[in-house]
């Protein structure tokens, strides 16, 4: 089966086609192209996603990514080849949800005639079956698992019976751990998106110089919560000097951010002690999900998923625990939001007959 797959939930464009076999006890899957339209420029220098920029772009971009894969002579794909078209509903911002959603229909009008299917999809179940791009061997052997999404508006633990069972064991329940990110990088001053850049100092600084807590970890349930570790960061500023109440940067911020870089490593050291703690708490979570619930693997997805530090966190827990678990990431590009995901989610919801409505929803859970 040949897939088309349409991603519209934030400030990415993306299409993709993808050939999908197999039963849900063994898919294999085949990226033929995956074109993504990146936002990023745009909304740098509003220091986030603006939501009527987002789908202005995403008007602009769906066509000229569509010809790209089918009328240009590089790729030289048939339309009429395409068996199934899949689209994200949701989560996400709904008036990207919506360009997405609409192109999808008239695409499916147009070319098909209605004639082949056209299913809703999950944002978050593409992040979480995302490593089913990375081809495990054995997949069967792989269950249970932990799956661990964490992205800039989810932080999610579900737990894998099999590709056709899962339930989510907990979530955030205020930010998620890569808005947490984005957030602490814009209070140093860093350049959008926040996250990468963040990683990217913390390399240079000590990772235990501050004690920022690491909140919930010492609590039973699977829950994270990290606006208290933010706003730790910010109190912490303040007593440098800063007399700001919000996340802005003012004359006096900006007059500390340049003390703390004249401070040898001291910005390095902040940003390293605030991804130790975030990352700290995600990882004693995941691996006491693992011991609890005797899973032989943990997968994760979702752009902060990319993060080596996070990798290595886990990594290191489940040696120190003893967990015996795999560690199983997709590759870089299949962190980020892309079609490629999308049409694996779609594929696994055609296998167990589910179908979104074809609607937006900003709020969606994981089901």
């Amino acid at each position: 089966m040949r897939i088309l797959a349409i991603e519209t939930s934030c400030d990415e464009t993306a299409l993709a086609v993808v050939e999908a076999d197999g039963d849900l006890k063994n898919p294999h899957f085949s990226v033929v192209v995956n074109q993504v339209a990146s936002q990023i420029k745009l909304h740098a220098k509003f220091g986030g996603v603006v939501p009527s920029l987002a789908k202005r772009e995403h008007l602009k971009n769906l066509p000229i990514l569509f010809n790209k894969i089918f009328k240009s002579k590089k790729n030289k794909i048939d339309i009429k080849s395409i068996d199934l078209v899949a689209v994200t509903v949701g989560p996400g911002l709904e008036p990207a949800l919506w360009t997405g959603i609409i192109f999808a229909k008239e695409i499916h009008k147009k070319y098909f005639n209605q004639s082949i299917p056209l299913i809703g999809t999950s944002h978050l179940e593409g992040h979480l079956f995302s490593f089913l791009l990375s081809q495990p061997k054995k997949i069967n052997k792989i269950f249970p698992a932990i799956g661990l999404i964490v992205s800039g508006g989810h932080t999610n633990l579900i737990l894998l019976e099999s590709l056709k069972k899962y339930k989510k064991l907990g979530e955030t329940k205020d930010d998620a751990i890569g808005e947490s990110f984005d957030k602490v990088a814009r209070l140093l001053n860093l350049p959008y998106p926040g996250g990468p850049e963040l990683e990217k100092l913390a390399l240079k600084g000590n990772p235990r110089a501050i004690n920022f807590p690491s909140p919930m970890i010492g609590q039973k349930n699977y829950n994270f919560s990290y606006s208290g570790l933010k706003t730790s960061v910010l109190y912490y500023l303040k007593k440098l000097g800063s007399s700001a109440n919000d996340f802005s940067l003012t004359k006096n911020q900006k007059q500390i951010l340049k003390n703390i870089e004249s401070q040898g490593n001291l910005k390095a050291d902040i940003a390293a002690s605030f991804q130790y703690a975030a990352l700290n708490v995600i990882a004693n979570k995941s691996v006491k999900a693992i011991k609890e619930f005797k899973a032989k693997s943990i997968m994760i997805g979702g752009g902060v998923s990319a993060n080596q530090a996070l990798r290595k966190a886990i990594q290191e827990k489940i040696i120190k625990e003893k967990a015996s678990a795999e560690l199983i990431v997709p590759q870089f590009s299949y962190c980020l939001d892309n079609g490629a995901m999308i049409a694996v989610a779609g594929y696994i919801s055609y296998l167990k007959k589910k179908n979104y409505p074809l609607e937006a929803q900003g709020i969606m859970d994981i089901s």
